[in-house]
């Protein structure tokens, strides 16, 4: 039943048209909308599009919508907004919000001085549980982000502890903030990476983490709904990496074709230079290929399950290592696994390929009198190429993430170029043994 209403409203059925709609339709139903959905749909937006609508608006609007945003929102969104206009929309705020804004503007947008609130619930150590409660709801009628937790600060704004409302609640109206705060708080400094937090979040699952500085003096709090986003955001950039682009950083339906020619034909190119190795190789086994043409028609079993099994194993290790389940020290440890692994699932393809060549020429009789030897060449080229392929797919991420780069934005694509190019050597090298004699 709930779903049901929930679908009914006017600014749910418009967020599942958006991004369907051109910019002159998206302004004309989102102005549309009562004041009260029109808020909880602005809300819902992401930076740009929030950014999108607001540039789109006229001044007097711009204005209303920009004072709806929090602090920590307000400039999130401007500098999603064109570099030239971010002034004007800064001056839209009052005064008291554009200092809080500007100063969040002056952090890096992936740093927690970037992602935290201005906005925080705070009461002194030495106020009573009855003057902290009603100090309390006098800072909730001035919109701070939450007042789940209270952070309880000295003269100098240094924090000293934490304490929820709760235990405000439940404790005698006597006692000092002092004697019911906890001291043992877990809190980050400004310029923490996101992913860090993330991370924090997890690992202790919490609702807010302070920010201080070096001195200790607190500077705004970060809530798990900006982490939300920001996991969102770092698994795409991922996920955008390990297929051999840049991160595009914008919607792949908005971001400018030109730009994204750029973000991606980079890698391309280098790939493409790392791939022409294996038509080097190939010229290399000429005259082998020549004599035993019948090698040809399985050269491309053999590298793409090198290449298979070596991006498997680069994926399950860039991903251990962005959830902080490996770490540097750990891979001797990794090699170790992805050996066993990988002899055990290139054996496994080994036996099917030596059977399949020995059962298409029972049936077929495609390969001549000498199948038996090229289905052994085919086994033992699938038990090295997938071997070579899981440990330099386990151990590239390693060497990237050792020399300062980011293991996602290489990985998968280099493994499959390392292994193409290893794969034909390996197969034709193991040929020209076993075969030495007789095909050649």
């Amino acid at each position: 039943m709930t779903d049901v209403v929930l679908k009914d409203l006017p600014y749910a059925r418009l967020h599942d048209e958006w991004n369907e709609l051109e910019i002159e339709d998206k302004l004309k139903r989102f102005q549309e909308l009562s004041t009260a959905d029109a808020e909880e749909f602005f809300r819902e937006l992401d930076g740009n599009e929030e950014a999108e609508i607001l540039i789109a608006l006229p001044t007097r609007d711009q204005r209303l919508w920009m004072r709806v945003l929090d602090p920590d929102d307000a400039a999130d969104v401007i500098q999603k907004i064109p570099e030239e206009d971010r002034v004007h929309f800064l001056e839209l705020l009052d005064e008291s919000t554009r200092t809080e804004v500007s100063a969040l503007m002056a952090y890096d947008e992936d740093q927690a001085g970037g992602l935290m609130s201005p906005r925080y619930a705070r009461v002194r150590p030495d106020m009573t549980v009855d003057e902290a409660l009603l100090y309390l709801r006098k800072q909730a009628l001035e919109q701070v982000e939450t007042v789940y937790l209270v952070y309880v600060l000295d003269s100098q704004q240094r924090l000293l502890g934490v304490v929820s409302v709760r235990r405000l609640f439940s404790s005698s109206s006597h006692l000092k903030v002092s004697d019911v705060m906890r001291t043992n708080v877990i809190k980050t400094s400004e310029d923490a990476d996101q992913e860090y937090l993330s991370r924090l979040f997890q690992e202790h699952n919490l609702l807010a983490i302070p920010v201080v500085d070096s001195n200790g003096k607190m500077k705004g709090i970060v809530t798990i709904d900006d982490i939300v986003d920001v996991v969102e955001e770092e698994a795409t950039e991922d996920i955008q990496k390990m297929g051999g682009s840049e991160a595009l950083g914008d919607p792949y339906l908005k971001i400018a074709l030109p730009e994204m020619i750029k973000k991606r034909g980079g890698w391309l190119f280098v790939l493409f230079l790392g791939e022409l190795l294996t038509a080097n190789a190939m010229g290399y086994f000429e005259d082998e290929i020549s004599k035993a043409v019948i090698l040809a028609l399985f050269l491309p079993l053999i590298i793409s399950s090198g290449g298979n099994a070596g991006s498997q194993a680069s994926t399950l290790v860039v991903r251990a290592m962005a959830l902080d389940e490996v770490k540097l020290r750990d891979w001797w440890k990794v090699m170790q696994r992805e050996i066993i692994v990988g002899s055990s699932m290139g054996i496994i393809l080994g036996v099917v390929g030596y059977f399949r060549v020995i059962w298409w020429e029972a049936a077929f009789h495609t390969y001549g009198q000498h199948a038996h030897l090229i289905g052994i060449v085919v086994g033992l080229s699938l038990v090295g190429i997938v071997l070579w392929g899981s440990v330099s797919g386990s151990i590239l991420p390693f060497v990237l993430r050792r020399v300062g780069f980011d293991p996602a934005s290489a990985s998968t694509p280099f493994v499959a170029t390392l292994v193409d190019v290893t794969g034909v050597v390996l197969y034709f090298s193991i040929a020209s043994v076993i075969l030495k004699g007789t095909l050649l």
